[in-house]
């Protein structure tokens, strides 16, 4: 393979493709080597001799001995051999077809390609079109010496190579996904422990810019927003934090501003239910392993494990932004003003969401009304207006009562709360329960009964086809019993979460026993939607409805009974037209 007239070693310089004192040269092409290394997680199970650093060490030598004087080494760290894509592969190609080196060194072709129709391209068509010389120390091919008619033999090789690691890993990552074991990199807010790297543990440092996110984000700020409050308090990005504790993770970093967030990366933070303590596998998946692009997967192929590691958010006030989040809301006027009442208004007559405007004759009157009003061409026989200065004041006196409620009579505002409703879910929960039970029960039947009869089939007490005939029979039982089971687990989840949302929100009730003014926050926390009824004249006098849905229990009436002080609201149209508020049923008068 080697020249005949390099009897010794030829003294060389030696250059990193990166190194900018590199001055390709077309003059010096035929003294000016190649040396391409490659590893990736796949050759995790070869010996020390594919490191990148005993790669370049072999073949530097032998281009040396080669009589090569300028030797220049493109290297791709971790990055499968499958792909095309490699930063350091796509470089060498490019300054190869500009024709700045006469020869290519490799350790063997599989540094190459591990993918045989691209390898064949490479080595059939691209090299020779561009007079590369190809030599693959470890496949003893030196294509200056002639054809090697069983190149083919070893690209197809080394992607039946790739093809069964890549089968191993997924049954490997199948088994542990399964388990609870994270499959992931830890989101933004955690890090592998160092005494266990099957576990998550929480980063302060990063975990509390995640908290002041959400923290905005329940008192009604856009992700814009949030974006531009941390980039202007100098806030690393998620990337450049990592960098900056020398974590190693896959993406780029904006170098010109280590503290430019954005809206996307905000979104993507407000919906990681990581966040609330679970592991989640599955999320995304390849078609095949020549294709490394992961593409999101269905839910219901995902692997969900609750209460894994510590929380950095509130399950509840997680779940409670999904909700907000999913609904779409106009929260500005056409001039871009918003208001908090944005989104939580709802027609009680067709559902539609309440739109926010203001009187074009006196802008300080605030008022919303039907999206879907019939006069704007929707379907909507009336307007359903409502001024926003009574809605605050409406609300505000409601919230009042309600934590007065709460405060001094929370038995009875429990009793309330649950009502009929939440005794059904509790019956419900307890019947699923029970048969979640008995399925469970022959589940474990049907494994004894299984083995019992593939024993006797061995040992010749019943024949092939009655084996067969049993065992399909049970695997058909226990496959419809596994589907139940699992619908039922999610079924009683949802009932057990609807449970302790109760105890939640009672918490977050008392927080604003004392509060004299309505906030985004306390409305985001506290209420689901508001109904409200078109105004209607009863016994001569204006009438209007409005009915308060809170988070997780849905209208409370609070009884008559209870000697609550009631709330005084009062209101100079501008006709002149007093509006006083009634607490009987949450109802307006005017």
């Amino acid at each position: 393979m080697k020249q005949s007239n390099s009897k010794e070693q030829t003294k060389a310089k030696i250059y990193q493709a990166t190194d900018l004192e590199i001055r390709y040269s077309k003059k010096n092409r035929d003294k000016t080597a190649f040396i391409y290394v490659r590893i990736s997680r796949e050759d995790d199970l070869e010996t020390d001799s594919y490191s990148i650093q005993n790669q370049t060490k072999l073949l530097t030598h032998l281009a040396q001995e080669y009589g090569y004087t300028v030797l220049i080494v493109f290297m791709d760290d971790g990055i499968t051999g499958v792909i095309s894509n490699r930063p350091g592969f796509q470089d060498m190609l490019a300054k190869l077809e500009h024709g700045y080196a006469s020869v290519l060194f490799v350790k063997d072709l599989s540094r190459l390609y591990r993918n045989r129709t691209e390898a064949d391209k490479l080595i059939d068509d691209f090299l020779p079109e561009h007079e590369v010389r190809l030599v693959s120390v470890g496949d003893s091919i030196d294509t200056a010496a002639g054809d090697d008619e069983f190149i083919f033999l070893r690209n197809w090789a080394n992607e039946q190579y790739a093809r069964d690691i890549s089968r191993k890993r997924r049954l490997s990552n199948r088994v542990r996904g399964n388990a609870g074991e994270p499959l992931g990199l830890p989101p933004y807010g955690y890090i592998k422990d160092p005494d266990n790297s099957k576990r998550w543990i929480v980063d302060e440092e990063a975990a509390t810019v995640v908290r002041k996110i959400y923290s905005m984000t329940l008192d009604g700020y856009g992700t814009e927003q949030i974006a531009a409050t941390l980039s202007a308090d100098k806030i690393l990005t998620p990337m450049s934090y990592w960098r900056s504790k020398g974590i190693k993770r896959p993406g780029r970093m904006d170098k010109s501003d280590p503290y430019r967030w954005n809206s996307s990366s905000i979104v993507k933070m407000l919906s990681t239910q990581e966040y609330c303590g679970d592991v989640i596998n599955f999320k995304t998946y390849s078609k095949s392993f020549k294709h490394k692009d992961r593409l999101p997967n269905n839910k219901e192929n995902w692997a969900v494990f609750k209460d894994v590691h510590e929380p950095i958010i509130d399950r509840g006030i997680w779940e409670q932004i999904q909700k907000k989040r999913s609904k779409i809301r106009k929260r500005t006027t056409s001039e871009g003003e918003k208001n908090i009442f944005s989104g939580l208004l709802r027609c009680a007559d067709c559902g539609h969401n309440l739109h926010y405007h203001f009187n074009q004759g006196n802008p300080e009157i605030k008022y919303f009304n039907c999206s879907n009003y019939k006069g704007n061409r929707g379907t909507c026989l009336t307007t359903h207006y409502v001024r926003v200065d009574f809605l605050e004041q409406v609300v505000l006196a409601e919230v009042r009562r309600l934590t007065q409620f709460v405060s001094r009579y929370e038995n009875d505002f429990v009793k309330v709360a649950i009502g009929q409703a939440q005794k059904d879910i509790m019956s419900q929960r307890q019947t699923a329960e029970r048969e979640l039970k008995d399925l469970k029960k022959r589940d474990t039947e049907l494994d004894n009964l299984f083995e019992r009869i593939y024993e006797d089939n061995v040992s010749g007490k019943i024949s092939d086809e009655r084996f067969s005939k049993l065992s399909a029979s049970y695997e058909t039982e226990q496959s419809e019993i596994t589907s139940r089971i699992n619908a039922l687990q999610e079924e009683l989840d949802k009932k057990i979460s609807k449970t302790m949302t109760l105890d939640m929100f009672i918490a977050k009730v008392r927080k604003y026993t004392k509060a004299k003014k309505l906030t985004q926050r306390m409305l985001n926390e506290l209420v689901d939607y508001i109904e409200v009824y078109h105004a209607e004249k009863i016994d001569g006098v204006r009438t209007q409805k409005l009915r308060i849905h809170y988070n997780c229990v849905g209208s409370i009436e609070i009884p008559d009974i209870l000697p609550l002080p009631a709330p005084e609201v009062l209101i100079q149209t501008r006709k002149g037209v007093e509006l006083t508020y009634s607490q009987s049923q949450n109802v307006i008068n005017f």
